[in-house]
């Protein structure tokens, strides 16, 4: 073949090939156009999908100017009465935006949005805290404008979810573009919720102040202004009246800080008298309206005031009725002795439940006293705390209920500190007493000796675990914690003694039994009986505790033998008292294994009651009438209480009983107190009698008036005599047939090896 036919047939081949090569790169990017055409289509199938899940069923924007339907929600006692009803629908008073006063505008964007006017419906401060907390706090936050809250509360659900969250942004965006920021504005203040019935300033002008919101003063403007982001919270007629004034403070500061009005100005609307509108009716305000907040915290404000929910109760109508009468008609008596307020509560320790609560003399008074709900005040409890101390003190065998102490005039001094000279209630000594006299007669100084042998910080420890949440540091307290130099709250108090009620079990205090809607559907059921709590105490310490406060006949001494402590036809009740050295605060607390009251009479500015206010009155009245009316009701087959004829306190295996010797409190068999002197006591079995040195010695006498000489006297005016003594458990020496020194000649006893250990 010639070298020309060779050629031709080489690019002829050399042609096929290319055009297989040709054809194949044709086939390919058709191939890869396919299968780009089919993923976009799967991504804007998908993007369609998430967007239809995202916003479907999402309502217009225009729906802003359409109202909801809400359903009143119901507060019910145990029995099914009525307390309360949450008004379902709303009140509304449509106002004109050019009609208010500029600083009803100012105060709402100071607080809520001070960027409204430069915004486009989201601020970039606020969706970077929001994110900030989203992300490293998991937090789920809203930097909500006032575009956002309207459509919040409006247009979508109070749930946070990021689902949520992405559809207020997108439904802001077009509120922004179809509105002007004067609608938004007036949008706002006419649909926003300020609590109660109340949705719009129109209306909450009305509820709270009674008058037009054309004609509010900038004090009563600053403190609506504060009410929409947490209604029931800061409201003025709420469970904690005076976070309202607070909120107000805060409204008035923002406006000064962006200039919008005067310090001056908000000096003179701060000091303002605010005048309140009648509330409305309702019963067990302080209870109700308490329960009312804890709904509000767990299912919304939304919910909470127009969700039509169904609320069954632990109240007791009948004996919160009574309760309410007693502390109002016993203040009114105690006014000569300058005793302005009381309070009381009722619980059944068993289960928790709040059987009656009174915060104050009369809700609906038109002082600052009826207002404020007391059992969740911090007060001074005075004596009423001391069992706390022997609890523990009893419990580490420090001591035993035969464990004389030393109540005679004494300083105690820790370092860095001034001496602290504590005295009794009588102004008297009483020599050796046994801890069982020392508790039931409320005596001081054995008392801090009692505080010293535990420790303070050891004391905090066990009181926060017994339920007082208001001890901090213990570096801010002394040794007169004992007799009520902390703040506690009598809410708190109920929740500890129910511990003693308990046999050493604490079980939170509860309100609520049962939740549902009006459409049947339940959010939360409550079977008291199955409330499990925690042991913070042994059964055996708690009947010592029990029992000596049950004791009439060792209170005598104090309180005598037919005092307001002594319930009619109810003798096993255990009760402790509580007066401050200045008298700023009373109590009375007491219980068996079915019921709990405590009562307490002072005034909401602290100020000092008048001296014959005392542990046998004030609040030992109240609560006497309230325990026996509770405890008459046990017996009548109320509060499902079982075993109500049992011994109180019961007492459990590991207490048993032995005959002691008077005053030592060793056991009979004590060589050195031969044929003593004796009385029956209860002990925890591993720590019988009270093991003290005791006997007769060589001691120091003070010639003038022959008590134990003191350190300080000249040795001319002391002799040496041989007398009976007995050491406390803080090494202090006793003479037990002296007479006792004068409160002016103070033994100084250094303690501060002892406090910590």
């Amino acid at each position: 073949m010639s070298k020309k036919k060779k050629a031709k047939k080489y690019l002829k081949k050399l042609s096929k090939v290319e055009k297989i090569k040709s054809s194949s790169k044709k086939k390919t990017k058709r191939g890869i156009s396919k299968r780009r055409i089919f993923a976009i289509a799967l991504i804007v199938i998908a993007l369609t999908g998430f967007f239809v899940w995202l916003f479907w069923g999402v309502p217009l924007p225009t729906k802003l100017m359409q109202s909801k339907v809400p359903v009143s929600s119901k507060l019910y006692d145990r029995n099914g009465k009525l307390i309360y009803e949450i008004y379902g629908d709303k009140r509304s008073t449509p106002i004109e935006i050019d009609e208010l006063p500029k600083y009803v505008i100012d105060a709402t964007i100071s607080i809520e949005d001070k960027d409204f006017y430069k915004h486009h419906g989201f601020s970039i401060a606020g969706i970077t805290r929001a994110a900030f907390n989203t992300i490293f706090k998991r937090k789920l936050q809203g930097g909500s404008t006032l575009t956002q809250q309207l459509v919040k509360n409006e247009l979508l659900s109070p749930e946070r979810t990021v689902k949520r969250k992405i559809r207020e942004f997108a439904l802001t965006f077009f509120v922004e573009i179809i509105y002007s920021k004067k609608q938004i504005l007036s949008l706002y203040l006419n649909q926003i919720p300020y609590g109660s019935t109340a949705y719009g300033v129109g209306a909450a002008s009305e509820l709270y102040f009674g008058k037009n919101a054309k004609d509010l003063s900038l004090a009563e403007a600053a403190l609506l202004s504060g009410l929409p982001a947490a209604p029931t919270k800061y409201s003025p007629f709420g469970a904690h009246p005076e976070l309202a004034k607070g909120r107000q403070e805060t409204v008035l500061k923002r406006m000064v800080e962006d200039k919008y009005i005067t310090q001056e100005e908000a000096d003179n609307a701060k000091a303002s008298s605010l005048k309140y509108a009648e509330p409305e009716s309702l019963r067990a305000p302080h209870f109700a309206l308490w329960v009312k907040e804890l709904l509000a915290e767990k299912y919304g404000d939304s919910v909470t005031e127009q969700g039509g929910l169904r609320v069954k109760t632990t109240l007791d109508l009948d004996l919160q009725e009574l309760a309410e009468a007693e502390v109002a008609s016993e203040v009114a008596k105690l006014k000569k002795l300058h005793v302005g307020n009381g309070a009381a509560i009722v619980t059944r320790p068993n289960s928790g439940e709040i059987l009656a609560m009174v915060g104050s003399k009369d809700y609906f008074a038109q002082d600052e006293d009826g207002k404020v709900n007391i059992i969740f005040a911090n007060r001074q409890p005075g004596s009423s705390i001391k069992p706390l101390n022997y609890a523990l003190a009893l419990k580490n065998r420090k001591i035993t209920p035969a464990t004389p102490l030393a109540d005679v005039p004494t300083c105690f001094s820790v370092y860095g500190q001034r001496a602290y000279c504590p005295v009794n209630y009588d102004r008297g000594f009483h020599g050796a007493v046994q801890v069982r006299y020392a508790l039931a007669n409320s005596y001081n100084i054995p008392a801090v000796r009692v505080l010293a042998l535990n420790g303070i910080e050891n004391f905090i420890n066990f009181a926060t675990k017994m339920g007082i949440t208001t001890f901090t540091d213990p570096k801010n307290y002394g040794l007169s914690l004992t007799l009520g130099g902390g703040e506690v709250k009598p809410y708190d108090m109920a929740e500890a003694f129910g511990v003693f009620a308990n046999q050493g079990i604490k079980i939170p205090l509860i309100s609520i039994l049962k939740v549902e809607d009006y459409k049947g559907k339940v959010y939360e059921d409550v079977n008291p009986d199955d409330i499990e709590g925690e042991r913070v105490l042994d059964a055996d310490t708690s009947f010592l505790i029990s029992h000596i406060l049950q004791d009439n006949g060792a209170r005598s001494a104090a309180f005598g033998s037919s005092s307001y402590l002594v319930v009619k036809d109810h003798p096993q009740v255990s009760v402790k008292t509580g007066t401050t050295n200045d008298r700023r605060d009373n109590w009375t607390i007491g219980y068996n294994g079915h019921v709990l009251a405590l009562a307490w009479v002072g005034n909401n500015d602290n100020s000092e009651m008048s001296g014959a206010v005392s542990g046998v009155s004030g609040a030992s009245p109240i609560w006497n009438i309230i325990i026996k009316a509770a405890l008459d009701k046990s017996e009548e087959g109320y509060f499902n209480l079982k075993d109500k004829n049992d011994a109180w306190p019961k007492q459990p295996e590991g207490v048993i009983g032995a005959n002691v010797c008077t005053p030592s409190g060793n056991l009979p068999n004590d060589p050195n107190n031969p044929g003593c002197a004796t009385r029956y006591e209860y002990f925890l079995k591993d720590r019988v009698g009270a093991g003290i040195e005791s006997g007769n010695k060589d001691v120091l006498i003070d010639k003038t008036n022959q008590a134990l000489a003191y350190p300080e006297l000249p040795p001319e005016l002391t002799e040496t005599q041989n007398r009976a003594f007995l050491l406390d458990p803080l090494g202090t020496l006793v003479c037990l047939d002296c007479p006792i020194a004068s409160a002016s000649a103070k033994i100084s006893y250094p303690i501060q090896a002892k406090i910590g250990q």
